[in-house]
């Protein structure tokens, strides 16, 4: 089985224009911002809207739709009234998500503000446990994103993500823990110091994926070439093949049959007629054997 291949696609003008957008171009799963990706609170989604989307995604599958949590979002934000923002904002997302039908929102596990790591995967770790028990019965999910560690971010280690996945099955069980997964995005883990570009460095960074968090956790992928090298530790995202990764990495990936049947999106530059994303799906699709 090949994966689905897609793109984030703009809501401007409604959420299932964003579909609207993803199936004009071909795309096959789509990632959307659910609400303003630049805001803490937004209005709730119109019950028509809703079933606009709802629709549409038939078309898509729901474990082939995500939404993306805002970028204000810090769950182990230092101060006490960002903190209490971000879990209120996420809790929102996932809200948004289970209303909309998708399967998971996708979030970068936050920044530490230099009091040090531990100290930061203790305060997400706690902060997952606490909104996934807010929104028990819910089928939408978290997936936690693999990031290029700028700063005093965490995930850019695949230890950080087993650290978090584990400290929250402690804490609620199997079932808990099945609503919390991994969604790997290329550019990131690349510049994080994961060699890809080689069939053997592919290999050992995979083997390295399943030692820490199983490659079953990993529910979707980012595709995005790197406009900075290996372990620069810079997250700057570019076209397939133009970057500092190349086209290899992605034909491995793409071809990989663990990871058939995953959505997998780009999050690669682009302007408001898309032509961008369908020059990068070309290519993707060029890739598949």
């Amino acid at each position: 089985m090949t994966p689905f291949l897609g793109a984030h696609v703009s809501v401007a003008g409604g959420v299932s224009v964003g579909l609207e957008r993803a199936e004009r171009i071909r795309c096959e799963a789509a990632q959307i911002f659910a609400k303003n990706n630049k805001c803490w609170r937004e209005a709730p989604l119109e019950a028509a809207e809703v079933r606009r989307f709802r629709d549409r995604a038939r078309a898509f599958g729901r474990r082939n739709l995500v939404s993306h949590a805002g970028y204000l979002i810090n769950l182990c934000g230092s101060d006490r009234d960002i903190h209490r923002r971000s879990m209120a904002s996420m809790q929102d997302e996932l809200v948004r998500a289970e209303t909309l039908g998708l399967a998971w929102v996708v979030l970068h596990p936050g920044s530490h503000g230099g009091r040090g790591e531990a100290w930061g995967l203790g305060r997400v770790a706690e902060s997952l446990t606490r909104l996934l028990k807010k929104t028990a019965g819910f089928r939408a999910g978290i997936l936690l994103e693999t990031t290029a560690g700028q700063g005093n971010s965490l995930g850019w280690k695949f230890e950080h993500l087993r650290s978090l996945r584990r400290a929250v099955r402690s804490k609620l069980g199997a079932a808990g823990a099945r609503r919390l997964g991994v969604c790997v995005d290329t550019c990131h883990i690349f510049a994080a110091g994961y060699e890809i570009r080689s069939r053997r460095g592919y290999e050992a960074t995979m083997s390295e994926l399943d030692r820490a968090v199983g490659l079953r956790a990993v529910r979707a992928f980012h595709l995005n070439d790197s406009l900075r090298g290996l372990g620069s530790r810079v997250d700057r995202h570019e076209h397939i093949g133009r970057g500092e990764i190349g086209l290899d990495a992605f034909r491995f990936l793409l071809n990989d049959r663990r990871f058939g049947g995953l959505p997998m999106v780009l999050e690669t530059p682009k302007g408001p007629d898309m032509k961008e994303d369908v020059m990068n799906l070309r290519t993707l699709r060029g890739l598949l054997e």
